[in-house]
């Protein structure tokens, strides 16, 4: 069940996945405007729309979920986050194609399909291999963009309603995948109806997402924003499969993004499954992240990093020093806003696309600008927002540090960078 108020979000009191009742949540961070909603100078002459950000779990499936949601169409019809700007994330998309064409034998006469392909930075590997491929992707500038490079991209949001036109136009695909996309999809229970839908007998599903292990255990919760609408264990996803017809038969646990998992989802008894399920399975129960009990402290923890991190920055500008930021990703938002830190603290952020310079970050309204602006203006310190690319920010920016720049660090604790070595 859920509520809609006056401002176009709704609350809802049930789990999306299995309708049970939802407890209060664990975290809750306020109310923050949309993470992607970057502002033209212009625009912070009007009201800001903020929504409530907070987090529940729920005790019968295991799923965590916000408590109150911003509709897709608000969300990701224009979008600004494009994926081809970062080179490590383009780099893992590299191998990533190159071992699943393999493991799969994949042809010319195969079918790649990936659920929000964003500006085909994954698909134009498989596409280079002889490989067809089509991606589905809601925002409409960034589809046209895909288009443009000549990755067939069909403007929808993926749903068991949806899965019809593909299934009419390009038939059942080999290879379904996705990556970042299963936080992004309230209405989970269709989504996944609608892989079973458009995968072949023999085909495989491969989704990757943020493992909910890593936002506990190394205090990420700046993932969490109105986007990531579900935190996935492998326990609560395995239930989600199963709902849907679907069995999941191996995992891959990946770098990406802080700490990911891939799994693969087959039609049931296609392949054995692998051992490493169990395994994962069992030691989630012992951790505790299939516990309600587990989640109660991580407020707190939370908190702490809050304060630690206020004053660290404080502190370096009391005693005269320059402040800005690095990048200006959709988690910068939820940290930056949830720590009240604005322009008080961060005179401004650099930021590699183009799509986001001239900006506003949303609520603490820090104008971005270009990468060369760290070298221009030569702040004291930088702050780096995308913390999990930090190995290719520091490779990028030797000259800043040369100059005497230094990066700090705001997850899983606040810490200034050695310089050149980006060691703690």
């Amino acid at each position: 069940m859920s509520i809609e108020s006056p401002t176009g979000h709704k609350a809802v009191t049930r789990c999306r996945g299995c309708s049970a009742v939802l407890p209060p949540p664990f975290l809750d961070l306020g109310r923050t405007p949309l993470a992607n909603s970057y502002l033209r100078p212009q625009d912070t002459q009007q009201k800001e729309e903020t929504f409530p950000l907070a987090t529940a779990y729920c005790p019968a499936c295991h799923l965590v979920q916000l408590t109150e949601t911003v509709s897709p169409e608000k969300l990701f019809s224009e979008y600004l986050y494009f994926s081809s700007f970062s080179d490590s994330f383009l780099e893992h998309s590299r191998r990533m194609a190159e071992d699943l064409s393999r493991q799969m034998g994949l042809d010319g006469k195969s079918l790649v399909l990936e659920i929000a392909s964003n500006d085909g930075y994954l698909l134009q590997y498989f596409k280079q291999m002889g490989i067809r491929v089509l991606g589905v992707d809601p925002a409409r500038n960034i589809a046209a963009e895909a288009n443009r490079r000549g990755i067939p991209t069909m403007c929808r949001f993926f749903s068991e309603d949806s899965a019809s036109e593909v299934l009419y136009k390009h038939g059942q695909a080999d290879l379904i995948l996705g990556n970042n996309v299963l936080a992004h999809v309230p209405t989970i229970n269709s989504f996944l109806r609608g892989v079973r839908l458009c995968l072949k007998s023999g085909g495989a599903a491969s989704f990757e997402f943020p493992y909910l292990r890593h936002l506990l255990e190394r205090i990420e919760f700046d993932t969490i924003y109105h986007e990531h609408v579900f935190y996935y264990s492998l326990s609560a996803l395995r239930i989600l499969a199963e709902r849907a017809g679907l069995e999941l038969w191996n995992v891959i646990p990946q770098p990406a993004h802080g700490g990911s998992l891939r799994v693969f989802l087959q039609h049931p008894g296609n392949r054995a499954i692998e051992p490493v399920v169990d395994e994962m399975l069992v030691s989630e129960a012992q951790q505790g992240f299939t516990n309600a009990a587990s989640y109660g402290t991580f407020g707190q923890r939370v908190v702490r990093l809050r304060e630690e991190l206020l004053e660290l920055l404080r502190k370096l500008k009391s005693t005269g020093h320059r402040i800005a930021g690095y990048g200006a990703p959709a988690k910068g938002s939820t940290l930056l806003n949830y720590c009240g830190i604005g322009t008080d603290l961060i005179e401004f952020t650099v930021d590699r696309s183009p799509h986001k310079q001239g900006r506003l970050l949303p609520g603490s309204h820090i104008p971005i600008k270009p990468p060369e602006a760290l070298l221009r203006e030569q702040p004291d310190f930088a702050v780096i927002l995308p913390w999990n690319i930090t190995a290719e920010i520091v490779s990028q920016q030797l000259a800043y540090q040369q100059r005497g720049g230094r990066f700090i660090v705001p997850i899983p604790r606040p810490r200034i960078l050695e310089a050149m070595t980006g060691q703690a």
